[in-house]
């Protein structure tokens, strides 16, 4: 027989995006106010949008997204500090903010300090390129973009999705500069044919210069270097992928070679059971037994399956699993233009795709949905907070004497 818990299951989030916040809104909607106490821990006091830090980039105002505003009412305690440690065997985090360093105990852990832009380890990157993988990044950049005269040279390395955007973004919203972008492979080559003759249609008529093929070697102040050319650029912006914060990997956790931590379908640490991790943070296996890509289409859903397996074990039912797949890959090409890409449940391209200023719109209200659903984790359907039940009648006695 279980009985209720006599003291407060102190559940510690760390890193608030997507995925971090999701799962303290969702937690806090699950679970009896008097039995959890929810820490969010997060070096910002507002909720940042990072799949528009191409818009923030070239100059355009986002909607603030406070966090206290937020969290109101719901038992959320923001605490607005850096992480600098995690000692996954004692079971505590270190933060660090203005005043002091503190350690804040835990039962459990939800990990979701996500990932950083990846230089790749290519020379001069670090000192000399720009990214948009954060809010500091961006503003950095803004600030750059908007010093540049007309017909000075702006080079995006990286074909993914975030250089497509990226270079897109700047091109439309400066088209007096000089906008190139260097792909490692050819451009949009992963899309299905509809995709890709969209794509280089959008390059074209924003007159991107297209480097195919090109692997940058060194990053200077006023140039990129490839294997067999140098390519000018006054301002460089290197999208070539993210990686995972370095955290992780100091600490006794199961991680593989790039980081992440390795978890179960429920988001739960293969090493320490009172650990989660959700979002860029962890190594979640999907369709076809391949790793999730970094980003927002997944970490959303595993935020989800972390908050709602940790609300059913401390209340003792069943943990489920829904499976993770993808659906499509949303691409903005600026403002008036966009292509959304239909996948397979492992992220391949299908045939099938939605191009031009429905696609726009499309990714619009997807950004837009993907911000209402951090306020809204539920996503607006009606919750039942259950007590949490952990303990046998003869361990809460002892615990109380």
């Amino acid at each position: 027989m279980q009985v209720r818990q006599l003291t407060q299951h102190r559940i510690i989030v760390i890193g608030a995006g997507y995925a971090g916040a999701i799962a303290a809104g969702r937690l806090a909607r699950r679970l009896r106010r008097e039995d959890v106490a929810i820490t969010l821990v997060n070096p910002e006091p507002d909720f940042v949008e990072r799949v528009r830090m191409h818009q923030l980039a070239v100059g355009q105002e986002l909607r603030p997204r406070p966090f206290a505003e937020m969290f109101a009412g719901t038992g959320v305690r923001l605490r607005l500090a850096r992480v600098t440690a995690v000692d996954a065997d004692r079971r505590t985090v270190t933060v660090t903010d203005e005043q002091s360093t503190e350690e804040l105990p835990y039962d459990t852990l939800v990990y979701a300090l996500g990932s950083a832009w990846n230089t790749q380890d290519v020379p001069g990157t670090a000192e000399h390129a720009h990214d948009i993988a954060g809010r500091s990044g961006a503003l950095r950049l803004r600030e750059r973009l908007a010093g540049l005269a007309a017909g000075q040279p702006v080079v995006v390395v990286g074909g993914g999705l975030t250089g497509l955007e990226a270079a897109t973004e700047i091109a439309e919203a400066r088209p007096d500069l000089d906008v190139a972008l260097a792909a490692r492979g050819g451009l949009g080559d992963w899309l299905s044919p509809k995709g890709a003759r969209h794509l280089r249609k959008v390059v074209d008529r924003l007159g991107i210069t297209v480097h195919e093929h090109t692997a940058v070697t060194t990053v200077e102040a006023d140039r990129v270097t490839t294997a067999d050319s140098t390519i000018p650029a006054a301002v460089t912006v290197w999208t070539t992928g993210f990686a995972a914060h370095p955290i992780a990997r100091a600490t006794a956790l199961k991680t593989d070679t790039t980081g992440r931590i390795e978890v179960d379908g429920t988001m739960r640490s293969l090493s320490h059971p009172d650990v989660y991790a959700i979002g860029d943070a962890a190594r979640v296996m999907g369709p076809g037994d391949k790793p999730l890509r970094m980003s927002c289409a997944s970490g959303v859903p595993t935020a989800w399956q972390a908050a709602d397996s940790i609300a059913s074990r401390l209340t003792g039912t069943k943990p489920t699993t829904v499976p993770l797949r993808y659906f499509n890959q949303c691409i903005s090409l600026g403002r008036k233009d966009g292509l959304i890409q239909y996948v397979t449940a492992d992220d391949q391209s299908r045939p099938a795709a939605l191009a031009g200023k429905t696609a726009a719109l499309y990714k619009e209200l997807v950004c837009r949905g993907a911000a209402w659903g951090v306020a809204n984790p539920t996503l607006g359907l009606p919750t039942r907070r259950r007590g949490v039940i952990t303990q046998k009648p003869a361990e809460a006695v002892a615990r109380a004497a």
